[in-house]
């Protein structure tokens, strides 16, 4: 493997680098696709998961423009050289795919393949999706220099297939990885909305109730005592307007993020606004021109903004919060700032399960980025979370 200047083990150690960046599913599919082909130089890749009911729950393609994939029409079936991909656990080399009896032909849109090699990504005994290559692009002469093929056709080598077998082990690491990464994922968000239930319940219930009994005792001393029922009346404003404060905070933290429609700035900018009319604190958003991060990294900083932001509204006293997001090298740094009661950060063990602190530091870490916290009593409270970017 030491053909060429993107072969050998730079090129092996790029394209396994490429996809231990990702966790999320779809991330690391595409990945390992682009990898696949670039480094065996094929025309074209694919990568499909199998679903239950013999199609594909993801299909990937890399080669293909996306007017080329609208036009294919549907995502193809278990079938023909795919479901000998998918239920034996050896390659398919093929001089042309054509020419195999179990090839059943090509949608008229679909692009032409002739030499194919394709093999299964398997978890231990599972096959977790079939990997194929089409379209030798180029081969090597006598001295190891890449040279495009004389007649059009070039086929896959024993040595393709050995290098796509170790790329496949490694594409089956990190596909389980990103699996079990959405699955924790999935939990948490669980979690968080368990724990948004109890906290909505415990607030707002403890307003209601105390407004029910306010108003009861404004209506007995309406006719006894009316400069005292007033009084009261206007408690019961003053609980109302601290259960609809409450209502709507949960509302924002219970939204679904649309992270994908939006991007991570302006769903901030947008829940900045909504809390800075909900509460009596004046919140301010900044950004400066950050770029698009990977989905995990932007999720990450979102979930750390909610509950920092949180914080400081519920639990700080907080008069002014201000949150900016600004470009640090290739990733991006989100910053939350009080003018709070502070706290004292040493305190890890108090300080962490009143404030989050070990939930967010295990967000940050876990898309490799970076917490920190600096606060003191009467001092406010500043968090900062870098992450590096894609």
């Amino acid at each position: 493997m030491t053909d060429g200047p993107r072969s050998g083990l730079y090129a092996v150690s790029s394209a396994l680098l490429a996809m231990s960046r990702h966790l999320e599913v779809r991330d690391v599919l595409k990945t390992i696709v682009a990898s696949a082909r670039e480094l065996l130089d094929a025309e074209y890749a694919a990568l499909g998961v199998p679903d239950d009911h013999g199609g594909f729950a993801q299909f990937v393609v890399d080669g293909v423009s996306d007017e080329q994939w609208k036009a294919i029409g549907p995502l193809p079936r278990q079938h023909g050289i795919l479901a000998a991909m998918l239920h034996e656990p050896r390659p398919q080399r093929l001089a042309d795919v054509r020419n195999d009896p179990r090839f059943e032909g090509y949608p008229s849109a679909h692009p032409d393949m002739s030499d194919f090699l394709g093999l299964p990504i398997r978890d231990g005994d599972e096959t977790i999706g079939a990997l194929f290559l089409a379209n030798k692009r180029r081969t090597t002469d006598a001295n190891g220099e890449r040279i495009p093929c004389p007649d059009g056709t070039c086929g896959f080598s024993a040595a393709d297939e050995e290098l796509l077998g170790i790329l496949a082990q490694h594409a089956a690491i990190a596909l389980t990885n990103a699996r079990l990464y959405e699955r924790s994922r999935e939990l948490t968000i669980a979690e968080e909305r368990s724990r948004l239930a109890h906290e909505l319940h415990d607030a707002v219930s403890q307003k209601l109730f105390s407004l029910r009994l306010t108003a009861q005792a404004a209506t007995a001393l309406v006719d006894r005592d009316p400069s005292r029922a007033k009084s009261e009346l206007q408690q019961v404003a003053g609980l109302a307007a601290e259960a609809a404060d409450e209502l709507r905070a949960a509302v924002v933290e219970l939204r679904p993020a649309a992270l994908d429609e939006d991007g991570l700035v302006a769903t901030l900018r947008t829940q900045i606004q909504v809390l800075d009319r909900a509460h009596a604190a004046h919140v301010t958003f900044e950004s400066g021109s950050v770029r698009a991060l990977p989905a995990s990294q932007e999720e990450a900083m979102l979930r750390v903004a909610q509950e920092a932001l949180h914080n400081a509204l519920r639990h700080a006293d907080a008069e002014r919060v201000e949150l900016s997001l600004d470009k640090r090298g290739p990733g991006a740094v989100l910053r939350i700032t009080d003018d709070g009661i502070g706290f004292e950060p040493r305190a890890v063990r108090r300080a962490g399960r009143h404030l989050g602190l070990v939930s967010m530091r295990d967000r940050a870490s876990g898309v490799g980025g970076r917490l920190t916290v600096e606060s003191a009593p009467g001092k406010g409270t500043t968090i900062e979370m870098e992450v590096p970017g894609g």
